[in-house]
């Protein structure tokens, strides 16, 4: 089940704020949803490609330049209708058994 949350989650780590793949990737680990490189990096640049992110270089403090994402507007609409759908799940599912 994790793996079909991964792009409703990356989706939500960009919402109101750009931020480069390093940043994704430790503030899912942070919410404890276990993420690999392997796995986000094919994501990421698969959502940029339908769209739903936006990207621009800027400079590091530390290092080369880094990517940052950021939603585009498609990807904005995605990210509400993956959580309408959310929604509607767990409404159902607390209903179930009542």
């Amino acid at each position: 089940m994790r793996r079909g949350m991964l792009e409703p989650v990356v989706l939500a780590a960009l919402d109101g704020e750009s931020r480069y793949a390093g940043e994704i990737a430790q503030l899912l680990r942070d919410a404890q949803f276990p993420v690999q490189d392997g796995t986000l990096h094919p994501l990421l640049n698969r959502l940029r490609r339908e769209g739903l992110l936006t990207y621009e270089w800027r400079e590091s403090p530390s290092g080369p330049p880094r990517k940052y994402l950021a939603l585009s507007d498609e990807g904005r609409a995605q990210l509400a209708q993956f959580r309408d759908y959310f929604r509607g799940l767990a409404t159902m599912i607390e209903s179930i058994g009542r």
